[in-house]
């Protein structure tokens, strides 16, 4: 059963964000903070991630724990209200991530996904997976560019 009235419901549902969400907002600080630039919401690729780092070929989603599915084995069972409704839902959610992913990946980018309990209790551990990951794309280039060099002698 629900613990709010069908009023407060609805308006924490209609305060729920798609964009510049608090975990955005703190990912997104400590990134700049660190020297790395970004477009944000990116529409010119499927699934508009997060944060794009167009230079390095990189694209950073940061996704909520409920509605993105962590730990959905045991989350699911702990959803009381409308369950017919938010289990179809999610689970759609999570397939669309893996479908969104996947694409994103055959078009040669890199795809980092947080969540948001990572970005809440370990921050500098994703900024430093982004780093460790331009690191790995700037060396990529610079391997590519050697190999086509000795290619074409």
């Amino acid at each position: 059963m629900d613990n709010l009235t069908p009023e407060q419901r609805r308006k924490n549902m209609q305060a729920i964000k798609s964009k510049d969400t608090t975990i955005e907002m703190v990912l997104r600080k400590a990134l700049w903070h660190n020297g790395i630039r970004y477009r944000k919401n990116y529409k010119k690729l499927i699934g508009k991630p997060d944060i794009v780092l167009t230079k390095y070929h990189i694209v950073i989603f940061c996704d909520s724990d409920f509605w993105h599915g962590f730990d959905w084995k045991n989350r699911n069972q702990k959803i009381k209200s409308n369950r017919d409704y938010w289990i179809p839902k999610i689970e759609r959610n999570i397939k669309r991530d893996t479908k969104v992913t996947s694409q994103l990946e055959n078009d040669g980018w890199v795809v980092i996904r947080f969540w948001e309990w990572q970005i809440r209790k370990q921050l500098d551990e994703c900024v430093q997976t982004v780093q460790n990951a331009i690191k790995d794309t700037i060396f990529s280039k610079k391997l590519a560019k050697i190999s086509k060099r000795k290619t074409v002698k």
